[in-house]
């Protein structure tokens, strides 16, 4: 490893925020070194051709969406879960390319989305006062005194989940699944006779037959076939993204091989913390997250922290603000980091600042919420003049219901029916897709406000 990175002594020495408290050090130290002999998940080559892809969305010339799981679990690694978040994804993509007329960056918050930071360590229940559930990769969600205490040897099932859930996206992004002239069948099984569907169908029509006139016209690209698509997640638990850090032997730089882009966490974004002190030195893209009461100098200065070379692609700054503070809280944040000379990709998370509690005890987000949301990070960049680079959603292939409102005008009522998530609620197949036609709006209507050349139609866009 190299010598750049601190060692875990020191990381844990400035008292990382968000950490487990494992009872048997040994049994860390042992789950520590088996993680460090495993081989990569993902490479330093892939991490530098994403860095070039943000490096595009900084600029204005291309959009990134960015989704999946608030929190994966092992339970749901199946082929079918899998694939049904990647259509979606993939569904979304190609409303925002196709409408927008611009490339879409396809970043999945999948294959180590397994821990969750808490705003409090304990639950408790009816008297009863356990460890906080913090993801499966930490502890189960069962609500018992054994489930509940953090096991490391757990990291190794992450990684392990991880690879396959990595190995199976690889083999439908290129092995075609993900082919165009498939898409009607991404969605066959969407509820049909909702506005939504019927949108999707018609341009879905419309790309067939875009995509059948250049066939007739002899061009049979690969790009018909195949997608680039990247996986990110929130680097919080210091053993296990620090055991699968390693040094390319190209450049002697260390990168962090659990996936191609890590961010640190708005309860971990300490400046003087040990996450930013290890993510510092990756050679990964990096995304920050910041919430509503981040000043705009505190902001400048994770910038100089986190970019201290003005890297093109370097930063990702994913915004969740709320829609009650979003045109408040975000223009001094974009002043503030546009005056330290760098270009970064901007992204707005809509669902952690929307999250209220019912009066029946569920967790949920108003799509509604979520939309103006969504409304409010582009009414700032319009008029700042800067660019708004992405989305970054929680969200699911299945008809679940956590999130009320959307096409399917699901009430509170509703949520009993199909409230899966083992943490935060996600926005489900037709409310995903619904604001993907959202954003493609405001993507054309703002570029025309702002008299941007329509770009011509490129096939390479799609990938």
């Amino acid at each position: 490893m190299s010598e750049l990175i601190p060692s875990l002594a020191e990381l844990h020495a400035l008292r990382p925020a968000q950490q487990p408290t494992y009872p048997d050090p040994a049994a860390v130290e042992s789950v520590v070194g088996k993680l460090r002999r495993r081989p990569p998940l993902v490479f330093a080559g892939e991490c530098d051709e994403l860095r070039g892809r943000v490096a595009e969305v900084a600029a204005g010339r291309s959009f990134m969406l960015q989704g999946g799981d608030c929190a994966e679990t092992f339970e749901t690694v199946t082929a079918a879960n899998i694939r049904n978040k990647l259509r979606v994804l993939l569904s979304m993509a190609v409303v925002l390319t196709y409408a927008a007329q611009l490339p879409v960056l396809k970043v999945g918050r999948i294959a180590g989305q397994y821990a969750k930071p808490r705003s409090r360590d304990a639950e408790i229940r009816n008297g009863v006062s356990l460890p906080a559930y913090r993801g499966d990769a930490v502890n189960a969600l069962g609500f018992t005194p054994t489930e509940r205490v953090p096991d490391p040897r757990r990291l190794l099932e992450v990684y392990n989940h991880s690879a396959a859930t990595l190995n199976l996206l690889r083999a439908f992004v290129t092995g075609g699944y993900a082919d165009l002239r498939a898409m009607h069948t991404w969605n066959a099984d969407f509820v049909h006779n909702s506005n939504v569907e019927s949108r999707y169908e018609e341009l879905s029509d419309e790309i067939g037959r875009a995509l059948s006139f250049m066939v007739a016209c002899g061009v049979d690209n690969e790009a018909f076939r195949t997608v680039d698509f990247y996986s990110s997640h929130e680097a919080l638990l210091l053993e296990y993204e620090h055991s699968l850090t390693r040094t390319d032997s190209r450049t002697q730089t260390p990168y962090n091989t659990s996936a191609h882009l890590v961010w640190i966490g708005e309860r971990t974004r300490q400046l003087d913390g040990a996450h930013v002190e290890y993510l510092r030195h990756l050679r990964n893209p990096i995304g920050i997250k910041l919430g509503p009461n981040v000043t705009g100098s505190e902001a400048a200065a994770l910038i100089d922290r986190l970019d201290p070379d003005h890297e093109p692609g370097r930063l990702t700054v994913i915004t969740r603000m709320g829609a009650e503070r979003i045109r408040d809280a975000l223009p001094p944040v974009i002043d503030a980091v546009e005056q330290t000379g760098r270009k970064v990709a901007w992204v707005c998370d809509p669902m952690h600042g929307n999250t209220f509690e019912t009066a029946t005890g569920y967790k949920t987000r108003a799509f509604s919420q979520v939309a103006e949301e969504v409304n409010g990070f582009f009414d700032v960049h319009e008029e700042l003049g800067t660019w708004p680079g992405g989305v970054h959603v929680e969200l699911t292939g299945d008809d679940v219901t956590e999130c009320v409102g959307g096409v399917d005008e699901l009430d509170e009522a509703d949520l009993v029916n199909r409230y899966e998530t083992a943490c935060d609620p996600r926005l489900n197949r037709n409310q995903s897709l619904e604001l993907a036609f959202l954003v493609a709006d405001r993507l054309t209507s703002g570029r025309i406000r702002r008299g941007a050349v329509e770009p011509e139609f490129h096939l390479e866009d799609f990938r």
